[in-house]
């Protein structure tokens, strides 16, 4: 494969998972991490790809909306392994919650990626969070 193809299939990865999360699609996971990716998902640490899933799902299931957005992708591919970062900004809506709909979040995602003969795969992902505005505890609908 050219390394053009590399580097966008390796963009793809972060696009599709932005796709998959504000569907709750988490199935969709399935063909971004290794089954055994590991993440640390703000404050939360993920040992597996179940956990990557359930650490998602907990936080977004309840919501009316979410939509996340990532931009300025930097790519470096090192054989079979490749590192790539992003900027995030994610936005969380419960159209009713008690001081306030809307939640940010913008940071950006840090990847370690491996080529397997199903394609590009994240290994392991950090989210490092930049700067967060409005209303946490919507979050925490049940």
């Amino acid at each position: 494969m050219s390394e053009v193809s590399d580097h966008q299939q390796i963009i793809n990865l972060a696009v599709d998972y932005c796709w998959a999360l504000d569907r709750n699609e988490w199935h969709e996971l399935d063909r971004i991490f290794l089954v055994d990716a590991t993440a640390n998902l703000g404050d939360r640490r993920c040992a597996d790809l179940q956990a990557i899933k359930d650490t998602c799902a907990a936080a977004l299931t309840s919501l009316d909306d979410s939509q996340h957005i990532v931009s300025t992708h930097q790519v470096a591919i090192d054989g079979d392994t490749a590192t790539a970062r992003c900027y995030l900004h994610a936005q969380h809506i419960v159209r009713d919650a008690h001081r306030g709909p809307h939640y940010v979040v913008a940071g950006r995602y840090e990847d370690q990626c491996v080529r397997t003969a199903d394609g590009w795969r994240i290994a392991h992902r950090d989210l490092i969070v930049m700067w967060t505005e409005g209303n946490p505890a919507m979050l925490d609908r049940a």
